[in-house]
């Protein structure tokens, strides 16, 4: 009788633990989806951009900028926050090339989340882009993408890259499990010790 209460309490231990490593992951907010979706190839300029995160956003810690390719900043309106959505409206229509969205929001634990992913506008009827304004500007700078200093950098729904620095989960749940087992084999062999103890 004492073998199955030791094991039932083990099997809760146990099960308690297993759900301790996903509590900090889940107190950080995250992009959940985007339109213009990330490496989308769009034949026609868009004229909003909307960010769907897990958690729902404080208007005041908001933030979604688009770039062009040489990382000068596209006019928009500031951010329409609708809960966990927030939306940019483009302010002139947007000439063939490549874009970078950047966005920054802050988890409900406080930690301030950012990242950036591209998108390209490719419609056949408009006019070429005009040549870069400044010759000498690394091309490669715009394709950079940002993440937060403490971003694990998982891809979420729309591709783009954020989280924190945490363990992985799987790799703390399989220590976790390794320890309890150990324990548990100890103290299932220590009762069965004190039975074989009390029938002899």
């Amino acid at each position: 009788m004492r073998t199955r209460s030791v094991t039932a309490l083990l099997a809760a231990v146990l099960t308690a633990l297993l759900l301790v490593p996903a509590t900090p992951a889940a107190a950080h907010n995250s992009l959940q989806e985007a339109t213009p979706a990330r490496d989308a190839q769009l034949t026609a300029a868009p004229t909003q951009v909307t960010l769907r995160f897990l958690q729902r956003l404080n208007p005041s810690y908001t933030t979604i900028t688009v770039s062009d390719a040489d990382q000068r900043k596209v006019p928009t309106s500031a951010p329409a926050v609708d809960g966990a959505t927030g939306t940019v409206t483009i302010d002139g229509p947007l000439g063939n090339g490549t874009y970078t969205v950047g966005y920054r929001v802050v988890s409900r634990d406080g930690h301030p989340v950012q990242g950036s992913y591209r998108f390209t506008v490719a419609d056949p009827a408009a006019p070429a882009p005009s040549a870069p304004a400044s010759p000498s500007a690394p091309a490669s700078a715009a394709a950079a993408v940002s993440t937060d200093a403490d971003a694990a950098g998982e891809p979420d729904a729309s591709g783009a890259r954020s989280g924190d620095d945490s363990p992985p989960v799987a790799l703390l749940a399989g220590g976790t499990v390794a320890g309890l087992l150990v324990v548990a084999g100890v103290v299932l062999f220590v009762a069965r010790r004190r039975r074989a103890r009390r029938t002899t």
